[in-house]
């Protein structure tokens, strides 16, 4: 870069201003030997193993994110590859993708040299320059592949106008400034191109077990489709396993993606069917097209999950997912997510997913089990509202029936809402006292759901209460939104992955139907417009005569927090414990 501008961050709490200006005088200096230090590297592309994370930023593949995590630093190290420079870029973070409130790293150009800062923007998406530098300039590098721009960012600092990067989905945003600007105040948003990215940042730092010598592999793939020009398609595919396919565990899995596909294909999942049926139909086209059989919805249960970011997942050495073998059904049902918003044409697919499985079965069969609410209409959120809380309970009467007496070992975890969900979150409760977050996504995404390794086992021991909330956000609805399997209802699900497997495979929630139908009694004492508490009229047409008000409202959110539960502590038989 013919010059560069910038400054590094601070340590808190945060220094005076006279120790700002020293620290800013001293960083640019830093910065501007690393400018030189870096020119001298040119032409060799910085070592992949410092970066072992990897995304495309934007669906034509100009940007592409690379990544690092020290968590003794408590920092983030980035690497962008710009395939074709221009006059700069923009990248950033925001609590949902949105170019308003963001913190920023700028680097631009003015036609006569370039310059890279920290900044933000307000409310109406106008870029400033930030008082405090904490993206810190790391140096560039030109390479065959293109220009690499790299930075540092810690965790957190003592800036308000930073994002707080933690555990859980990070929304990225990005910019290209295709013409020179003066001043980073130049800038226009809405004029460039730019879009989003969802990505978990903060991976766990855990060891990667060695896989057993008799590990094989197996493909669950699309078979060469065409993806539809749409913006988003659900892909199903079903597959079969050979006869006579013994038991095995499925110990590591790892995404196969079609080359020039990286930027199409969002997230991919491998379902296994239910046993409860000999056969199933043969199908090979979009998940909700009409020509699906209705059997198909009986492949439910999770062999696989990977989503756009995410690397090979790996089950702890003790234990593996069981598939095969007299007592499971050998159909497997591969669901393909395509994001396409080039609605781009004739493009085809053999993507999927490849197992790793071995016949040498390990200590214990890994389980997965449903925790959260029940897919009830009974659950519902009211129209126009930012933060509505919904709250699922595995209880301790539950546990203390079906988990063995030395427990379990949750994992990983795999959060799951519908279109309205932003915030999900696990806790584990024993004795009457929260004891351990179990997963906790705070900018959660119903379009970027993948299964994470927990940074630490959770052991749950019979007894314990696993905690379950979820918030949704129903300003643009004019409609009650209810709870059920449709797209435009809601669900609040967290599925743990854990050893041993017990035959507990759902332990959820929903408040008693009978305190339901008292709030719908009350609503009618209170209000001017009548409610049909009829018995034969349905939960959902009772919820959608409600008047919204206030009073309403709060009502409900009173009922969900203090009237008593519907248990639903269920084996995969789908018969409830006693």
């Amino acid at each position: 870069l013919p010059s560069m501008q910038t400054s590094s961050s601070k340590l808190c709490p945060c220094p005076s201003f006279k120790l700002r200006e020293l620290a800013s005088v001293y960083f640019t200096m830093v910065a501007v030997f690393l400018v030189i230090l870096m020119a001298a590297l040119q032409g060799s592309a910085p070592r992949g193993t410092y970066f072992p994370y990897k995304v495309p930023l934007d669906p034509q593949g100009l940007l592409e994110l690379s990544w690092n995590v020290s968590y003794p630093e408590e920092a983030v190290y980035f690497q962008i590859l710009i395939r074709d420079l221009r006059f700069g870029i923009l990248f950033g973070m925001s609590d949902w993708g949105n170019f308003e409130n963001a913190d920023m790293a700028v680097l631009w150009n003015d036609g006569h040299g370039s310059y890279f800062g920290d900044a933000w923007s307000d409310a109406q998406g106008r870029l400033h320059m930030d008082s405090q530098q904490d993206y810190q300039f790391l140096g560039t590098q030109k390479a065959p592949e293109g220009f690499f721009l790299l930075f540092r960012r810690a965790f957190s600092t003592c800036d308000p106008k930073d994002y707080l990067i933690e555990d859980g989905t990070v929304h990225l945003i990005y910019g290209i400034l295709e013409n020179p600007v003066h001043s980073l105040h130049a800038i226009n948003i809405s004029t460039i191109y730019k879009g989003l990215q969802r990505v978990q940042l903060l991976k766990p730092d855990i060891t990667v077990p060695e896989l057993p010598s008799d590990v094989k592999t197996m493909v669950i793939k699309a078979p060469n489709i065409v993806i539809p020009s749409q913006e988003t398609t659900y892909w199903c595919y079903m597959a079969e396993l050979p006869d006579g396919f013994a038991k095995h565990h499925i110990v590591m899995y790892e995404p196969v993606i079609t080359a020039g596909n990286e930027n199409l294909v969002h997230h991919m999942e491998v379902f296994q069917c239910a046993d409860e049926f000999d056969t199933f139909p043969h199908y090979n086209g979009i998940c909700n097209s009409k020509m699906k059989a209705e059997r198909l919805n009986h492949c439910r249960h999770v062999l696989a999950a990977w989503a756009l970011g995410a690397q090979a997942f790996y089950y702890p050495e003790e234990a593996g997912i069981a598939f095969g073998g007299p007592d499971s059904s050998k159909y497997l049902r591969l669901e393909i997510h395509y994001h396409n918003p080039l609605v781009l044409k004739e493009r085809h697919d053999s993507s999927g997913i490849r197992l790793y499985y071995t016949a040498s079965l390990r200590r214990y069969n890994a389980g997965i089990m449903e925790l959260g609410l029940v897919y009830t209409p009974v659950m519902a959120v009211p129209p126009g509202e930012a933060e509505f809380v919904l709250t699922g309970y595995c209880t301790d009467k539950c546990t203390q029936k079906a988990l063995p007496a030395a427990g379990i070992r949750i994992f990983a975890s795999q959060l799951h809402t519908h279109l309205a969900g932003r915030k999900v979150v696990t806790v584990l409760s024993r004795d009457g006292r929260e004891r351990q977050v179990v997963n906790a996504d705070r900018h959660y995404s119903p379009h970027f759901q993948e299964i994470r390794m927990l940074k630490e086992l959770v052991a749950v021991f019979p007894g314990d209460e696993l905690i379950t909330s979820c918030t949704y956000n129903t300003e643009n609805r004019s409609e009650v939104t209810v709870g059920g399997l449709g797209s435009m209802e809601e669900m609040c699900v967290n599925y743990v992955h854990y050893y041993p497997q017990t035959e507990l495979e759902l332990c959820k929630s929903a408040v008693d139907p009978g305190y339901l139908h008292r709030y719908f009694n009350l609503v009618n004492r209170f209000n001017d417009e009548e409610v049909c508490t009829c018995p034969q009229v349905s939960v959902p047409q009772q919820f959608s005569s409600v008047p919204w008000n206030t009073f309403n409202r709060d009502v409900l959110k009173s009922l969900y927090s203090f009237a008593p539960i519907s248990m639903h502590c269920n084996k995969s038989s789908a018969v409830r414990f006693p």
